[in-house]
C-alpha cells in the first residue's frame, strides 16, 4: 500500500510557474513508476508526464513537452512537477500515481495508487 500526498497547487497567472511536489509514504517508493496526471472540469483525467524508478529519461504529453519537467528524489520518497510557462489550459486538478510498470506509462489503467489531487488554477 502507498499513500500519496500532493503539494503546492493554487493560482498563477499565465507565463508564471508553479511546482507540485507529491511524497509518498512507505520505504518503497523506488520500486514504482511515477506518474502526473490531470483532470479539467468537463473533460477525461489525462496523462501529463511520467518518471520511471530511476529517475531518468521522463516522458511528457505533447501539450506540456519543454514546459514541464517531472523529477523524482527516491530518497525523500518524493516526485515533482515543475510547470513553466503555464496556459489557461493548464488549469486543472493535478494528480500524481504510482504503478509497477516497467515501461513508459500513459495510461491511468497502468497505476495503481493515488493522490487526493491538488488545484492549479492559471489566469489570463
Amino acid at each position: 500500500q502507498v499513500l500519496l500526498v500532493e503539494s503546492g497547487g493554487g493560482l498563477m497567472q499565465a507565463g508564471g510557474s508553479l511546482r507540485l511536489s507529491c511524497t509518498a509514504s512507505g520505504r518503497t517508493f523506488s520500486s514504482y513508476a511515477m506518474g502526473w496526471f490531470r483532470q479539467a472540469p468537463g473533460k477525461e483525467r489525462e496523462f501529463v508526464g511520467g518518471v520511471r524508478r530511476s529517475g531518468i529519461r521522463p516522458y511528457y504529453a505533447d501539450s506540456v513537452k519543454g514546459r514541464f519537467t517531472v523529477s523524482r528524489d527516491n530518497f525523500k520518497n518524493t516526485v515533482y512537477l515543475q510547470m513553466n510557462s503555464l496556459k489557461t489550459e493548464d488549469t486543472a486538478v493535478y494528480y500524481c500515481a504510482a504503478g509497477q510498470s516497467y515501461s513508459n506509462s500513459y495510461n491511468a489503467l497502468e497505476y495503481d495508487y493515488w493522490g487526493q489531487g491538488t488545484q492549479v488554477t492559471v489566469s489570463s
